[in-house]
Formats: structure tokens, C-alpha cells, sequence
């Protein structure tokens, strides 16, 4: 099993140095969030809370993960990077394979895309996208942006999104996997169907062990069984060596860990500590 280091609502600055850190230390990839701004009055519940209520306010720091993801490939060479998970929903399906094919480009084929509709009606209807038919919207997306990322001569012509024979270039030289977020059945339903894996967010290890159930079944019944598939989550209730070892058991390909929260320091507190906590856990865990 991989280890992940999450590194939502750390400060911008240090993330370059968490990044080179974090490869020194073996962990395989970084997890890159993503929230486009903060609107003062939510209209609908926050989905992985008990109360609906978000874990950030408006100043919590929060970065682009594709230009995130650019920074700290830069000064890396080996570690690997994805989006966990960017909102399409709110976003252009055809810029959006300009920037993700620029990234792949730039840092090596270390690109993962880690995908999801987005929960906020605002983040719609503040980008000018309805908020309604979201998911048959992103099914389309996902499939525009992996047809232009295959390379060539593309067109397309479906019911949200519509365009004649255009060709970017540089293809990525290696097919970018695309891991997709969610915990419905109908989500689960478009990671089995199109996703190279599952990403979760937060989740018990009981729901988790019904998840990888239904995956497999799903995927079985998509004809998508024998292909290679990551399990990525952010199991809230298995640490340490004895819980990390049930989540490989389990099916988990990747666990996504902060390790300086393991230790008391804050998303606010000092690189140095982040980079001990760092070196700690891969100390006791990963070799």
C-alpha cells in the first residue's frame, strides 16, 4: 500500500518544501485540494460533516492544484501528483484539458486527476454553469478531456458541450488516470465506468469495506474487472501499523495521511515541524 500526504490548508509558501520532503521521505504522492473561494452564506450543507458545516473559513489558505501541482513537480523528480479531488462542475471542460495536459507535460507524466461534481450551488452559478444536471454535465466533461488528452484531431458533439475537429499539442506521452471521487451509488457508478480509481473523502473503515464491495461488483458489471484500479481514502478510524495493515487487507492501493496532525501541529504551524512529522511517520511506517 502508498502513502499520500494531504496537503489541503497548509500556507502556500511551504508546500514546495513538504513536496521535496515528502519524496525524500518515500511517500509516493502529494494530494492536492481544491475550493475555488469561500462564499459567506452557503446554501446547501457541507457533505462530509456531520452538521453540514465546512472545516475552513474565509482565511484559510487554499492554492489551484493544477498550478500547485506545477510548483512542487518543479522541485521534485520522483514523487507524484493529483488533484483530490478538482470540482468540475464549475468548470470548462476544454481549458480545463489545456491546463491538465500542461501539467502532465511539465512534470513527467507524475499526474493523477482526481475528479468530482463539486457540492456548492454557488461555485455554479458564480462561474456561470447551471447548477442543475450537474452530473450528466460532468460525465460529458470527463469525456471531452480525455478524448483532446489522447492527442490528434478530436471533435465532439454531445448535449452540454459541442466543438468541431481541434488538436492540442503536447499530448501527454502517457495516458493521465483519472480517479473519481464520491460516495452515492452514482458516483460509484462513474468510478467504476470511467475512473482508473476511487477517491474518497473522509469515511469510516465499516462504510469503506461496503464501498470496495461495490466497486468490485460495479466494475464486474462494466466488463472492467482485470484492469488495474486504485483505492484511494482518508480513513478516519484506522491508524498505526495494525489499522493500516486492515486497509491494505481491505483493497486500500493508498492511503492519504497528515502526518504533523499525528503530532499535534496545526495546518498553521511550522515547516520544520511538518517536515520531523514527516520524516516520523516514514520512520515507522513505510520502510
Amino acid at each position: 500500500m502508498k502513502f499520500t500526504v494531504g496537503i489541503a490548508m497548509n500556507p502556500l509558501g511551504q508546500l514546495p518544501a513538504l513536496a521535496k520532503t515528502a519524496e525524500e521521505c518515500g511517500f509516493s504522492s502529494i494530494a492536492l485540494p481544491d475550493s475555488l473561494f469561500f462564499m459567506e452564506k452557503q446554501s446547501a450543507d457541507y457533505p462530509y460533516t456531520p452538521d453540514g458545516s465546512r472545516m475552513w473559513n474565509e482565511e484559510t489558505p487554499w492554492v489551484d492544484p493544477l498550478i500547485a501541482a506545477a510548483a512542487m513537480g518543479a522541485v521534485t523528480s520522483r514523487i507524484e501528483f493529483y488533484t483530490q479531488v478538482l470540482k468540475l462542475g464549475s468548470r470548462n471542460p476544454v481549458l480545463l484539458a489545456r491546463q491538465v495536459g500542461s501539467v502532465a507535460n511539465l512534470i513527467g507524466n507524475r499526474f493523477g486527476f482526481g475528479v468530482g461534481i463539486g457540492w456548492a450551488p454557488e461555485e455554479f452559478e458564480w462561474c456561470g454553469v447551471p447548477y442543475q444536471k450537474r452530473g450528466a454535465r460532468v460525465d460529458e466533461m470527463i469525456d471531452v478531456i480525455k478524448l483532446i488528452l489522447g492527442g490528434g484531431m478530436v471533435e465532439y458533439h454531445g448535449t452540454f458541450f459541442d466543438f468541431d475537429r481541434l488538436q492540442m499539442s503536447p499530448a501527454p506521452t502517457k495516458p493521465v488516470p483519472f480517479y473519481v471521487g464520491g460516495h452515492t451509488d452514482v458516483a460509484l457508478r462513474r468510478a467504476a465506468r470511467v475512473g482508473d480509481g476511487w477517491t474518497s473523502a473522509m469515511i469510516k473503515f465499516d462504510d469503506l469495506v461496503q464501498v470496495i464491495a461495490r466497486l468490485r461488483e460495479l466494475r464486474e458489471e462494466y466488463g472492467r474487472a482485470d484492469l488495474p484500479y486504485e483505492i484511494q481514502t482518508v480513513c478516519i478510524d484506522r491508524f498505526g501499523k495494525d489499522g493500516y495493515a486492515e486497509l491494505a487487507d481491505a483493497g486500500v492501493t493508498d492511503t492519504i495521511v497528515v502526518p504533523w496532525v499525528f503530532d499535534g501541529i496545526g495546518f498553521d504551524g511550522p515547516l520544520e515541524a511538518k517536515q520531523e512529522s514527516l520524516r516520523k511517520f516514514a520512520d515507522q511506517y513505510i520502510g
